[in-house]
Order: structure tokens, then sequence, then C-alpha cells
């Protein structure tokens, strides 16, 4: 095959079309084995792959389809694939062929023909195709019938109504029982990509069906698999032993080779369990599902990806799919940065307090790489981990601590904002290090870490000996500010103020602020919110306090999780692009 590659090479270059006119009508005597034809032929075809436009010749190639030669058949179907759209008043010349071919002894010729035609969709050639469809779809040969189905769906797509009207819809439903796996699975090919048009038939299963595609899978090639697959999830269980059942025989595709086969039977069997209820069933399952998605990460890295982000999802819906198996998602020193951002994300996940020193002892490597995009996220996941799993919180700060200490700049930004979210999970339990936070309050340059810094002193003014100084200072370049500090700082203001109403600092501050936000700022955020304090101030100081300093309630980590309802529809969509970015594709973003 190589060496025929190989000789092959020497037809892509470009040539003229009467060049190519002229030799084709040279051949057509003295050439008793076609060998000429064949070559000119060669020569056309090579063109076309070059972008070539050799459609000038459609009436001298046509001429070669009587010739009985499959190899010349098959370059004169692709000449015709190429240009029939584009050539329609003159295709009614090659209609005879095709009807002739469509009943040829040679099941590849029939099977080449009809396949031609349905890629062509003008009306002389859909109107022509009808019959010789209908008959292919009950040929005797598999190969004819696995590629008339598939030509049921180019119909569709031409002329929906006629497809219909003709009953070809029905009888690619019969084909699901068909005793030949490779039709069966071109049945459910075609019925699902016709299913899945917004004025398409909808494809539903019964379970006899559902049973029947079960039975072919064994036999079928791996994108068969995965269409029939991808079909069960159209099947809808009336019992929970129909799911159970089904379940149990779609298991022993999870130790398929093929990634993509076993990411559709993932996707299935979490469809069927939301019809089981068969606690040790699903256990069971949930069980076998770690291997093949462990197995999967041994992959490149662009399908350890893939993998990933749908493991990022099943462990959201189906924790204990991968409880065991933290260590599997630790980063290799090698790994390309994307995959090591989304091992980070699952790590988190699967911490729990049987896990989280090792996780904590992780991180902490992490937190010391070059990468800086890498270091922040693992940072900020120290303190995520504090904040889930209680038990290490203690570490955890210990850890950022730690890391404050390396005085370096992204790191002890990252640590702010993680730590003000610790204080809020365990309020009067870590507040001591806040004197630690103000020493490096001059490294933080960035919009989020400094408006965490500004909650901080705000919220912990009345611990805080020098808040008043350092809001001073802060204000100073209140102006200049981007929108999400100044609103922090406004709010830290006026907290100050409430704390320490006696301070003269406090007072000047809280009415520079209020008076810049009022009068000199455009943002009607920060504007509406600094009237609304100066009215509060105004009226009546102590309900403002109040107001202000309410209690507020401990974060969760509740947040993290994905509503309920999305999470079940992207699961339906794992192994595809939606499962990856994480975005239904049937909600459109316009």
């Amino acid at each position: 095959m190589a060496a025929q590659a190989g000789q092959d090479a020497k037809f892509f270059q470009r040539g003229k079309i009467q060049e190519f006119r002229a030799e084709l009508q040279a051949a057509e005597s003295k050439d008793r084995k076609f060998t000429k034809r064949k070559t000119v032929l060669k020569k056309i075809v090579a063109n076309i792959t070059m972008g070539n436009d050799m459609s000038p010749l459609f009436t001298d190639v046509v001429q070669c389809l009587g010739i009985p030669l499959i190899e010349i058949k098959k370059m004169v179907y692709l000449f015709l694939v190429c240009y029939g759209r584009a050539k329609a008043e003159q295709i009614h010349l090659v209609i005879p062929s095709f009807l002739q071919d469509c009943s040829d002894r040679n099941p590849l010729v029939r099977a080449l023909a009809i396949r031609t035609m349905s890629y062509i969709p003008i009306p002389v050639v859909i109107d022509s195709l009808t019959e010789p469809l209908r008959h292919c779809l009950k040929d005797k040969d598999p190969y004819v019938r696995k590629t008339a189905a598939i030509c049921v769906a180019k119909l569709y797509t031409a002329d929906p109504r006629k497809a219909e009207k003709s009953g070809f819809v029905e009888m690619l439903r019969d084909l699901l029982l068909d005793p030949n796996a490779t039709v069966v699975s071109n049945a459910v090919a075609a019925l699902s990509e016709i299913g899945d048009r917004q004025d398409g038939v909808i494809f539903k299963l019964n379970l006899t069906v559902a049973n029947k595609l079960l039975a072919a899978l064994g036999e079928s090639s791996e994108w068969g698999q995965i269409y029939i697959l991808d079909s069960l999830l159209r099947y809808v269980p009336e019992k929970c032993s129909d799911a159970e059942i089904m379940a149990e025989r779609i298991v022993a595709q999870l130790n398929h080779a093929n990634s993509a086969v076993v990411l559709t039977c993932i996707k299935v069997l979490l469809y069927l369990m939301n019809y089981m209820e068969n606690r040790k069933l699903i256990d069971y399952i949930c069980k076998k599902m770690g291997p093949p998605l462990v197995t999967i990460l041994s992959s490149g890295p662009e399908v350890q990806y893939v993998a990933l982000r749908n493991i990022l999802l099943i462990i959201q819906r189906r924790p204990s799919v991968l409880k065991n198996d933290v260590k599997v998602f630790f980063c290799k020193y090698n790994d390309p940065i994307y995959v090591k951002l989304a091992k980070l994300e699952i790590m988190y996940r699967l911490a729990r307090e049987e896990n989280a020193r090792e996780v904590l002892a992780e991180l902490q490597e992490y937190a010391s790489e070059v990468d800086v995009d890498f270091v922040r996220k693992a940072v900020r996941s120290i303190g995520r981990l504090a904040i889930k799993v209680e038990a290490a919180s203690d570490a955890c700060i210990k850890a950022l601590l730690e890391l404050i200490e390396t005085k370096v700049t992204y790191v002890v930004q990252e640590t702010v904002i993680v730590v003000k979210d610790v204080f809020r999970r365990y309020p009067g339990k870590y507040e001591g290090i806040i004197p630690i936070l103000c020493e490096n309050l001059d490294m933080l340059d960035e919009p989020e870490s400094k408006a965490a810094m500004v909650w901080i002193i705000g919220q912990f003014a009345d611990r805080i000996e020098n808040a008043d100084e350092l809001m001073d200072d802060l204000t100073y370049t209140f102006l200049e500010e981007p929108v999400e500090v100044q609103l922090a700082l406004l709010t830290s203001s006026v907290k100050l103020f409430i704390y320490k109403s006696q301070s003269e600092t406090a007072k000047t501050i809280v009415h520079k602020v209020l008076k810049w936000v009022t009068e000199e700022i455009d943002n009607p955020d920060l504007r509406d919110r600094g009237f609304m304090y100066w009215r509060m101030l105004a009226v009546n100081p102590a309900v403002a306090g109040e107001i202000v300093l309410a209690e507020k309630p401990a974060i969760t980590t509740d947040s993290d999780r994905m509503d309920r309802g999305a999470l079940d529809q992207l699961l339906l969509h794992t192994g595809t692009l939606g499962s990856i970015y994480h975005k239904n594709p049937e909600v459109s973003d316009g």
C-alpha cells in the first residue's frame, strides 16, 4: 500500500484542462485494459485534491462511467460528488449509468452508485434515487444495506418530505432488527442524525429494540458501538428492573480499548442510574467506572484533558466513582498547563478528611513551581481546601503563612484573597494572623487582592490598632483605583467610622470618600451605594452600624457545586465538546 502511495505521488502536478481532455480522447483507442484512462483520471483526481477546478472536463469524465472497472468507477463517482451540484444542467447524462449501476451484480458497485447519488442533492437526482434506494435497503448484501441506511439520512437532509412520504424512515426502523451488526449501527446513526434535526422525526426506542441493539453491540465496529450506545439515551426505562438489566449488559464495554467507547458507555450508565433503585448495583457500577477512567489518563495530553473535564462532571454527580483515587490526579512535572489545572480542580473535589494531608502536601509542592498561573491556582486551592475540610484548616493556614513568608508578590496576593474567605468560613478562629497580612500591604497591586485586604481591614477594624492609618494610606489613591477596590474602600471606610466613631481620622476618611463617590465618580453602583451610606449615617448611625456590621453567614463550599439539573444535562453529553466546555450544547449563547 505504501509503495502504491509512493507511485501515485507523481500524479500530484498541476495539469491543464486541454491536456487532460486530449489524453482522455487519445486513450479511447488502443487502451484495451483501460490503463491509460486510469492514469489520466488519477491525474484529474489529484488536481481536484490540490484544489484545482476540473469541472470543464465533466462530459469527458462522465464518458468513462461505462467502463466495467471498479477503480475507474470510484474516480468518476468522486468527480461527480465534487462537481455534480455545479453541473445540474448536465447531470441527466449520468442518471442512466447510475440506475444501471444500482442493479449491478457487484455489491460494491451497487453501494457506490447509491452513495454517490445521495451526495448530489439536486431534484433530478433525488427523484431518480427513490426507487433504487428502496431496493438497496432490502438488498441481500449487508454492505449495500448499510450504505443505503446512511443514504436515507442524506436524502432526509435534501428533501425531508420525500424521505417521510416514501416510507424510508420506517424502513430504517426495520433495519434496527437486521441480523448484521454493521447494518444496525448505520441505521442507528442515520435515525439519530434525522432525530437530531429540528424538523426531524423523533427517534425513540422501546425495550425490544433497545435489547436488539445491545445484542449487536459486541459485533459492531468502535464507531458502531458509539452510535448504538448513544442511541440508548433515547430509551426511557418504564421499570427499575429494565434499567438495571440493561446497565449490567453495558458494564462489560467499560473494558474497551477505545476511550470514546468507554466515555460513551459511562454516559449511558450514568443516565440509566437515574432510573435504578438497587443501591448495591449502583455502587458496583460506580466502582467499575473508576479503573477505565484512570486508564484513559495514561493517554496523550489531549485525550487526558477530555477525560479530566468529563471526570470533573462525573465526580460531582457520583462522588464515589473515584473517591479513593486522588493520587492518580497528582500532577507530573511534564504535564501541559491545561492538564495540570484540570487535575488541580479534581484533586480539590476529591479531597476529604481522610486524604486532606496528602492533598495539602501536594498543593504545597505546586505552590513553589515556576508557572505563575499554576502557582496561583495551587495557592487558591489550599484556601479552598481549608474551607472544605475543617479538620485540615489549621494545617492549611500554616501552609498559607509559610507562603506569605516567601514574599513572592503573586503568591502573597493569592494568599490574601483566600484568607479573606477562610475568615468568613471560621469566624473568630484565625484573626490572629491579621498583623502578618497588614505587614504585606505594600505588595498588593492587583484589584482582587487589594479589595480582599481592604475588606479584612474594614471587617476587623476594631482589632487592628492602626486601622485608621492603614485606611488613610489606602484611600490616598482612591480616584485612580479600579471599581472593585473603590467599592471595598467605600464599605470599609464606613465600617471603620462605625467601629471608631471617636477617631478624627476615621471621620475625615469617611467624609472624604463619601464626597468623592457622590460628586466625582460616574459609576452608578458606587454612587448609589455612597448615597445610601450617607443617608444611613446622617439619619441614624446606630442602625447604620447594625446593618453594615450585621453578622454574615459563614461561607460554605456549596457554591462550588453545579446545579443538579444542569449537571445531569451535561452528563448526557459526556465525551462531547459540551462536556469539555461545561456548556449545554442545546442552550445557544444568543
